[in-house]
């Protein structure tokens, strides 16, 4: 996980595109700057952080199903929940579904958990969107690639 960077998923675990799920894996780092604002003495890992590891998670099977002919761009985020708090070193596994998608839009669920037990869920909604150039796409690809995603199996 690279907070600073917002690069939140460290790989994927596991995608079942049948199912339209998937499942990534990340540490929250024990040092970083945004942890000195949140908050000093009492590090704690940022809300705003987990929906965004949620998102990423989720995102990512967005791309996967669509053959990343296009991007998802978080749009809305609804019932989201912060079940407990937590820490740096902490390791975190997401596991998103796609509920719906059609018509330029993707709604999607995700469980964050620790240990098996659940720290956060949502429901996410993504505007899927042309990428913004040919460059950023294949930037797109290779940040999968890096993650464990089979971004060439799927590629239209």
């Amino acid at each position: 996980m690279r907070l600073e960077y917002f690069q939140m998923i460290d790989r994927v675990v596991e995608v079942d595109v049948d199912r339209r799920r998937l499942r990534a894996a990340c540490t929250v780092p024990e040092k970083s700057t945004i942890f000195e604002g949140h908050f000093p003495t009492y590090p704690l890992m940022p809300g705003v952080l987990l929906i965004e590891c949620m998102a990423q998670t989720t995102g990512w099977l967005v791309c996967l199903l669509g053959k990343f002919a296009a991007m998802p761009f978080l749009a809305g985020v609804k019932e989201g929940k912060f079940r407990t708090l937590v820490f740096p070193g902490d390791a975190l596994e997401f596991e998103g579904s796609i509920v719906h998608d059609g018509s330029g839009y993707a709604v999607a669920e995700c469980v964050g958990r620790r240990a098996g037990i659940r720290v956060c869920d949502a429901e996410l909604t993504f505007r899927i969107m042309p990428y913004p150039s040919a460059q950023f796409r294949e930037a797109f690809f290779e940040w999968g690639e890096r993650l464990g995603l089979p971004v060439r199996e799927f590629v239209k």
